[in-house]
């Protein structure tokens, strides 16, 4: 029984390893390290259009002291600002401050911010104010419900779409079918910061928002098989329609992940890699799925902590059994002697 009760131990503290790994895969912001030439923060210097600005923006974006709005709280305004410098980080986290918020009341306001990693920058178009079959990664913070037969989702709604340039974004169906997961969010109108956080470490993507003023993080996505080239550029634009917010980006902060890969992805040329995710089927197949959710598809962090418990608990309670077993056949034994 010695080496039973060692048994438990172990799994014991793998199990609180795991979940130690699980819970703190966000950065609180300060233990990595602030890349400033994808940084864009008060009072917004390199801002511009002159040759050494390392942000440029275009249509209704207004920069002020205290904010960027992509968009006033006006009819048919598209607005955008973006990254003048390309990203070769392997391992990255964004953390956005902003802000949406207008005079609509319940659902009358619109359209929302979208987050960009991309091949193209400074391309407008119908996808809130930048170009459709885009090559990269979008994060979409969605106000308003074009899909009337969608009511299992509330909105503001957070969602997630990576695109190798084949595939259109479906306004009409809020973007179910290119969607690779998301969640409801009340970003509107609140009193407080909101943030949200994009981390790209190892072929996962994690989305967390704090929009409560808990100064937590809360997961919002989080999808493995996801594979993002290096030199794409970030940005952020939003789009008003017949409705319309205020859109204002108050910061965007991009940390380095200090992350170890193997001597072959060092060695592979990560500007070739075409935007994809494995572990998912194709965003093409999904077009007639009702739901547009592919978030049962991957193994998310929780789900494989949840798989290795099931696991080890199993192995506990054979391992249990088998020694009361073999305990009761010795004592057997020893009454035919």
């Amino acid at each position: 029984m010695g080496g039973f009760r060692a048994f438990l131990r172990v799994a014991l503290v793998f199990m609180t390893l795991e979940l130690y790994l699980v819970c703190c895969d966000i950065t609180d912001g300060n233990a990595e390290h602030l890349k400033r030439e994808h940084s864009l923060m008060k009072p917004y210097q390199g801002v511009g259009s002159s040759p050494t600005s390392q942000w440029d923006f275009w249509g209704s974006t207004l920069v002020t002291s205290s904010y960027v709005r992509l968009t006033p709280d006006e009819r048919s305004k598209q607005g955008s600002i973006w990254n003048t410098v390309p990203c070769y980080l392997k391992d990255w986290e964004m953390h956005v401050q902003f802000k949406v918020h207008g005079s609509g009341k319940k659902s009358l306001h619109g359209d929302g911010i979208a987050l960009w990693y991309t091949k193209d920058r400074l391309h407008p178009g119908p996808v809130f104010g930048n170009q459709d079959q885009f090559l990269g990664l979008a994060i979409f913070l969605d106000t308003f419900r074009n899909d009337l037969h969608g009511m299992d989702r509330s909105f503001p709604y957070i969602s997630a779409m990576v695109n190798n340039g084949s595939v259109n974004y479906d306004h009409g169906k809020d973007g179910r079918s290119s969607e690779l997961g998301g969640c409801s969010a009340e970003i509107r109108n609140r009193e407080h910061d909101t943030y949200l956080a994009i981390r790209y470490s190892k072929g996962r993507l994690t989305v967390m928002m704090d929009v409560d003023d808990k100064n937590e993080w809360k997961e919002c996505i989080d999808i493995g098989g996801v594979r993002l080239p290096t030199g794409y550029f970030f940005g952020a634009s939003a789009a008003t329609g017949d409705l319309s917010d205020n859109h204002d980006i108050i910061s965007m902060k991009l940390y380095q992940l200090m992350v170890e890969h193997t001597p072959e992805e060092e060695n592979l040329d990560w500007t070739k890699i075409e935007p994809s995710v494995s572990l998912l089927k194709s965003p093409k197949d999904n077009i007639d799925d009702p739901t547009g959710n592919f978030r049962s598809t991957p193994l998310t962090g929780w789900k494989v902590f949840l798989l290795l418990l099931c696991a080890l608990l199993g192995i506990v309670v054979c391992g249990v059994v088998g020694a009361v077993v073999f305990q009761k056949r010795q004592e057997r034994n020893k009454r035919f002697y």
